[in-house]
């Protein structure tokens, strides 16, 4: 994003107020994060479902930023040389300046919008295109109102096409970023029931869609979307373009319907033949585009070798600033001897960051790199191998790994939002390492999104999620009494459950005269595990009215049946909440919160969602509700393969012998990793190239052996064990267990890598 606006004119624009501040406004921010250097920066501050902006005003001035757009007048006077310009809506404002931007530039426009593919068909769109032409398009996958304003930001004097990836939430919504695009030329990807429950029916869902495209020259979409080809819409039906698929590298269908999309706008603007075949070879599914993951020495690795596009590499260089936690910045780029003519160039654009480090690196380079406690990004034309550099940066090599996808996180987490009320708190819990996804990452991501509180079970859960640097506060729910004084000493809030553990805590907090220390107070309402009883209250209550040294900061309990929509049992145990917790709030000369539900609880009884409720495995949407998406996958690879004669046995026991000649695959995971024992001998099975193969012979520590005769299937080749085919609650009534300890059986020697595409 690069702009070029007086401050005068833009206070114009947005507010009808005069100025006379002649600064040049050369770029637009939001989240105080991804700022290095504030000036030429105008900050909006946008209120959300999890933060408010103006609570980051003095962050953002901090880093420089003197322009600002708020709702209230005044909140900018205590900093020195800001400037405000007061608007009603901060995001209103932020697409109305989006819609003037839009207006200045007349080069073709092509939005993309459909239930899946559309981030997937817009880069390869822009590989296609930006053979010939100069391709601005959205970020990363911005399609919200606010990232389809975003987006357009990117278009500037050079840009001959641009391409934007739109999503809606309703009809009404549609027809506005129609309005703001104005597009020339569309792609409806697909049609299917993802974000159905947002309309009454799917005539209207597909009518919200096609609204984009009413206004555009030519739209394109699959076949059998629609049973009347519009005079501006042209169907893509599976027959198109075979002869251009000859080079694709990909067979199946999905990857396939999305290339034949891509191709078929390229003809469009009438890219030549041998141009469009020559780009569909460089067509690769973005899973590959970017992840991250805790690598050797204490550094984090952001590998994004997908591909060396400008564009790409800003949002690259950004989510990197974003997300270092203070760690050194090493930028690390991979090129070949026929483009090192493009080193300065880059180097241009990597100092807009201010990294510590940029270095080239070439596939003839055998260097062997060696950081400490830094975070490395690592970035490279597919030519160049960098996946190759970035293997080398992992704490293990270890095959079998889980992938946590933190934008599905993002998507369940603002789904539940949609359930309380915006004055409701969020709990996040984090506990036995965040259900296995590891809960110092996460901890870092859910604070970035303004999540009002973690819980962890103990107090070293607690201890490392401050050690890693988190600030918001922490609710200990088993505060064993030997970890009081470290509770103390790192700011954790612990669950009181009884007299005696309260009159411990008290006396710890006297030998170091601290007043006020907040407390979270366990009710028992049927579970009969911790928590007090109406008979403790009356001295529950005394105690607290009398010891300066505490101070209710929540009152809470546990349903035990939330996961049964409307359970007499719930229903009691709601009602004994409301009147054991207004027995204390009666007597107590304060407020406190109250909490009660979790993640099913918030989806079955959200009238009983008080003052905060507490999300925890439903933010890796596992979950029977569509609306939720599955955020962890759990992948291995295939080390051998051999066969194995009639009669022959496989592995310890020899509890399994050949009925017939077959073909067995090894992958390295095992009971070790978590994969339960109890899955051998045909119990459970994995997923190679999109068969089911089961397990023969019994669970190892660290391998198991599949049946791969019926398979495609060769060594190196991908294992899904949890995943699109294989859901977590399948492979959980396979081992005869729940969800739950499954995610928290994950042994930590499984790597994790962190995806948000």
């Amino acid at each position: 994003m690069k702009l070029e606006y007086a401050y005068n004119d833009l206070s114009l624009l947005l507010a009808n107020s005069t100025s006379k501040n002649n600064s040049i406004i050369s770029s637009i921010a939001f989240d105080t994060r991804r700022i290095y250097n504030g000036e030429g920066v105008l900050f909006f501050a946008l209120k959300g479902n999890f933060r408010d902006g103006h609570d980051f005003l003095k962050a953002a001035h901090d880093k420089g930023v003197r322009h600002f757009v708020v709702q209230q007048a005044g909140v900018t006077s205590n900093l020195i040389g800001a400037n405000e310009i007061v608007v009603k809506n901060s995001l209103g404002a932020l697409v109305d300046l989006a819609k003037h931007h839009r207006s200045r530039f007349n080069c073709p426009i092509i939005a993309i919008t459909g239930s899946n593919g559309k981030t997937t068909v817009k880069e390869w769109l822009t590989i296609l295109l930006g053979k010939q032409f100069n391709v601005a398009r959205s970020p990363k996958s911005y399609n919200s109102k606010l990232g389809v304003a975003l987006s357009l930001f990117e278009l500037n004097n050079d840009s001959e096409i641009a391409i934007i990836e739109v999503g809606i939430s309703n009809h009404k919504e549609m027809k506005e970023l129609r309005e703001l695009i104005k597009p020339s030329h569309g792609i409806l990807t697909s049609f299917g029931s993802a974000h159905r429950e947002l309309f009454d029916s799917p005539e209207e869902h597909l009518k919200a869609k096609l609204e984009l495209f009413i206004d555009v020259n030519s739209f394109i979409f699959p076949e059998h979307v629609l049973e009347k080809e519009p005079s501006n819409g042209r169907s893509i039906s599976e027959n198109e373009f075979i002869d251009l698929l000859e080079a694709f590298p990909f067979n199946d269908r999905i990857n396939r319907h999305n290339a034949r999309l891509t191709i078929a706008m390229a003809t469009i603007f009438r890219l030549e033949t041998d141009t469009i075949r020559a780009g569909v070879k460089e067509l690769s599914p973005l899973a590959l585009r970017m992840e991250s993951y805790e690598g050797k020495n204490g550094n984090t690795i952001i590998n994004d070798t997908y591909n060396l596009d400008h564009e790409s590499l800003r949002h690259s260089l950004q989510y990197q600033l974003a997300n270092c936690q203070g760690k050194e910045r090493i930028v690390i780029i991979g090129l070949t001897s026929e483009n090192k003519d493009e080193e300065k160039k880059i180097n241009t654009i990597a100092n807009e960051f201010s990294p510590s480090k940029i270095l080239f690196h070439y596939p003839e380079d055998s260097h062997k790199y060696d950081f400490q406690n830094a975070s490395i990004l690592i970035k490279g034309k597919r030519e160049s191998r960098m996946e190759i550099v970035a293997r080398e940066f992992k704490r293990n090599n270890h095959q079998t790994y889980l992938e946590i996808d933190l934008k599905s996180i993002r998507h369940n987490i603002s789904y539940y939002k949609t359930l309380i009320d915006p004055s409701t708190k969020l709990l996040c819990m984090v506990k036995a390492s965040s259900y296995g996804s590891d809960s110092k990452t996460m901890g870092k991501f859910l604070e970035g999104m303004g999540v009002d509180y973690f819980g962890v079970a103990y107090a070293d859960e607690g201890i490392e999620l401050r050690e890693k640097g988190i600030r918001t506060p922490i609710l200990v729910m088993n505060c064993e009494e030997r970890s009081f004084s470290q509770c103390i000493d790192f700011d954790l809030e612990p669950a009181i459950y009884s007299l005696r553990q309260l009159d411990s805590f008290i006396k710890e907090l006297i030998n170091r005269s601290i007043v006020n220390y907040p407390i979270h107070v366990k009710l028992e309402t049927g579970m009969n595990r911790l928590g007090f009883n109406e008979n403790d209250i009356p001295g529950l209550v005394d105690l607290i009215k009398g010891q300066p040294e505490i101070i209710v900061k929540s009152v809470y309990s546990h349903l035990a049946e939330a996961d049964i929509q409307e359970s007499d049992f719930t229903t009691l145990q709601i009602s004994e909440f409301d009147r054991l917790s207004n027995l204390i709030e009666d007597k107590l000369s304060y407020s406190f919160l109250r909490h009660l539900l979790n993640s099913e609880g918030i989806q079955n009884y959200p009238k009983a969602q008080y003052d905060m409720v507490r999300l925890g495995i439903g933010m890796y949407g596992v979950s029977d509700n569509k609306s939720l998406r599955p955020a962890i996958s759990w992948i291995s690879s295939i080390s051998q393969i051999k066969k194995v004669r009639k009669n022959s046995s496989v592995g310890y026991g020899r509890s399994f012998i050949a009925p017939k000649d077959i073909t067995v695959a090894i992958i390295p995971v095992g009971y070790a990793d978590g994969l339960r024992r109890s899955l051998g001998n045909g119990k459970g099975g994995v997923y190679i190239g999109g068969a089911y193969c089961k397990i023969i012979g019994t669970v190892c520590m660290d391998m198991i052996m599949v049946d791969v005769s019926e398979a495609s299937a060769k060594e190196g080749d991908l294992v899904e064990i949890i995943g699109k085919q294989q859901s977590m609650k399948d492979f959980a009534l396979n081992s005869s267990t729940i969800q739950y300890e499954i995610m928290t059986g994950f042994s930590k020697r499984v790597h994790r890598v962190y995806t948000d595409q």
